[in-house]
């Protein structure tokens, strides 16, 4: 039960704390406001509506920017493995056609003595 009431307490004052940290301008009533405070406040309003979407503009191409690159790399990593794969198949095949090419060469000598002893027969 204590410990239940000491977070609360906690809650609270950090609450209290965080709202005190909010230093926004007091706004006047609307009835109280003369047209020069009211274009004022617009004109604040407008500036931080625009800084707002600035600073959403610029995450914005920030992470764009961070997917292009992902991409990029991606495509990279995929590009190098690629080659790779096909070197080491190119590869393959030639040992493949030089043991097949050794093997005629061999086969073709061993027919040709044995030809050869045949003739001689």
């Amino acid at each position: 039960m204590k410990k239940q009431i000491l977070s609360l307490a906690v809650i609270a004052v950090l609450a209290f704390g965080f709202q005190s940290c909010d230093k926004k301008e007091p706004k006047p009533a609307e009835d109280e406001l003369t047209l020069g405070n009211r274009v004022d406040s617009l004109t604040t309003d407008i500036e931080e509506a625009k800084d707002s979407a600035v600073i959403k503009a610029e995450n914005a191409a920030a992470k764009a920017k961070e997917a292009t690159q992902k991409a990029a790399d991606d495509v990279e990593s995929a590009a190098k493995k690629t080659a790779a794969d096909v070197k080491d198949a190119t590869k393959k095949g030639a040992e493949k056609v030089e043991n097949a090419a050794k093997a005629a060469k061999d086969g073709t000598v061993k027919t040709a003595k044995d030809v050869k002893e045949a003739l001689k027969k």
